[in-house]
C-alpha cells in the first residue's frame, strides 16, 4: 500500500527544535507535552528548555529555565508514548510567546507532526538549548513533538476546546499572528479560555489524519490532570472534506454514507454531558479547488447542512460560520476579502469573521 503524506514529514539528527508556543491563558505554571505518538523508535530527548522568545529564533537568556522529566533532565519517550514535563513553576501569561527547545541527540525517525504550528520553527546541529540564537538554523514550517501545553489556571477557569480540521487549525493565516480563528475567538472573551485542538485533513468518523474526531474529543474532554484546570465547554467542530473525491486523497473504503452522519454525530453529546460539556457544530462550507470539488460530496454538504440548520439535531447550538464567509453574490464561495488564495480556507480576516459570526453567550464561560 502507498503512504500518503499530504504534508511534509521529515526527522531530526543530533539537532536542537526550538519552536514558539503561545498560551491561551493566564496562570501560575506549565508544563509541555511531547508525543511520540506516531513515531516507530523511541524517541530520545537529550534536554529540553523553555525561554521568553525575542524574534525568530531569538530567546531572552535571563529566562532561560531547564525543563525536567520526573526530575531529570533526559528522557526516552517510547513509540506511540508521549510525555510530560515537569511543571515549571513560573508565571505564565496569555499571548506571550515562548520557545520550547528539545534537543535530540540521535535519529528520531519521522516525527509526530502539527501541519500548522503557531509560528516558523528554527532546527539547528547540535545541542543549542542555551543559545541566545540560533544563526544557521533551517527554518520549519511544521511543528514537531509538542502535543500540549498545560498551564496552572486560577481556580474556576473555564475553558472551551475547538476541534475541527484546517479551518480550525488555521490553515493559510499568517504565522506568529495569532489569526486562526480559535485564537481571535479567544481574544474576544473577558473570561475563560478557548484552546486549538484542530488538524488541517481530520475526519469527523474516520482515522485518516491524526485520530478522528469523536475519539479525540473523547480523550480530550475528559477532565484534565493539570492542577486548578477545569475543562467545562466543548466548542465548534466540523466534518472535513465534503467530497469522496479521488484527489488529492487516496480512496477511503471506509468512507460514510450521508445518512450515517446524523446518526454518528448523535454520539457524543451524551458523552459529554458527562463532563459538563456542551457541543457546537457548524455547517460545511463547500470547498472550490481544482479536483477537490464534486456533486456527489456536495449532495453531501446539502443533506448535513439541512439537519444541522434545523431543529432535530441534538446538539446545544450552531454556528452558521459558512455563511458568515460566504460571498453575498455566489453563496457556495468564499468572499474574496476572506479567500486566502486557495478557494478553500479563509486569510486572517476570514478568521476574524468566523470569530464575530460566534455568540460568545453560548459557550458559557
Amino acid at each position: 500500500m502507498r503512504t500518503f503524506h499530504p504534508f511534509a514529514v521529515r526527522g531530526f539528527t543530533d539537532q536542537t527544535v526550538r519552536q514558539t508556543l503561545r498560551p491561551a491563558g493566564s496562570g501560575e505554571a506549565l508544563r509541555i507535552r511531547l508525543s511520540n505518538r506516531y513515531g516507530t523508535a523511541p524517541l530520545e530527548v537529550g534536554g529540553a528548555h523553555l525561554a521568553v522568545r525575542t524574534r525568530g529564533s531569538g530567546i531572552d537568556p535571563a529566562t532561560d529555565t531547564t525543563l525536567l522529566f520526573a526530575g531529570l533532565e533526559t528522557a526516552t519517550v517510547p513509540p506511540g508514548d508521549e510525555i510530560v514535563t515537569d511543571p515549571a513553576e513560573q508565571p505564565v501569561t496569555a499571548g506571550e510567546e515562548l520557545a520550547l527547545s528539545p534537543y535530540v541527540p540521535g535519529d528520531t525517525g519521522l516525527t509526530t507532526y502539527s501541519a500548522v504550528p503557531y509560528d516558523i520553527g528554527h532546527a539547528t546541529p547540535g545541542n543549542r538549548l542555551t543559545a541566545d540564537h540560533c544563526d544557521t538554523a533551517e527554518e520549519l514550517p511544521t511543528g514537531h513533538f509538542v502535543t500540549g501545553v498545560d498551564v496552572r489556571a486560577p481556580h474556576g477557569t473555564r475553558i472551551a476546546v475547538a476541534f475541527g480540521d484546517s479551518w480550525i487549525e488555521g490553515m493559510n493565516t499568517t504565522p506568529g499572528t495569532g489569526s486562526a480563528f480559535p485564537a481571535q475567538l479567544n481574544s474576544h472573551l473577558t473570561r475563560g479560555w478557548i484552546v486549538n485542538q484542530g488538524i488541517s485533513g481530520n475526519r469527523l468518523l474516520t482515522d485518516e489524519i491524526g485520530e478522528h474526531l469523536l475519539a479525540a474529543s473523547t480523550a480530550t474532554s475528559s477532565p484534565s490532570p493539570a492542577p486548578r484546570t477545569s475543562s467545562s465547554t466543548s466548542a465548534s467542530t466540523t466534518s472535513a472534506c465534503p467530497a469522496p473525491s479521488p484527489s488529492p486523497t487516496p480512496a477511503n473504503p471506509h468512507r460514510r454514507r450521508p445518512d450515517d452522519r446524523p446518526d454518528r454525530t448523535r454520539r457524543p453529546p451524551a458523552r459529554r454531558r458527562t463532563h459538563r460539556h456542551r457541543q457546537h457544530h457548524r455547517p460545511l462550507r463547500r470547498h472550490v479547488y481544482p479536483g477537490y470539488d464534486t456533486e456527489e460530496g456536495q449532495s453531501v454538504r446539502r443533506e448535513v447542512n439541512t439537519w444541522l440548520l434545523g431543529d432535530t439535531h441534538p446538539l446545544y447550538a450552531v454556528a452558521d460560520l459558512a455563511a458568515a464567509v460566504a460571498d453575498p453574490d455566489r453563496p457556495d464561495r468564499i468572499r474574496d476579502a476572506f479567500n486566502s488564495g486557495d478557494g478553500l480556507h479563509v486569510n486572517d480576516a476570514g478568521a476574524k469573521a468566523l470569530a464575530d459570526a460566534v455568540d460568545l453567550t453560548l459557550l458559557r464561560l
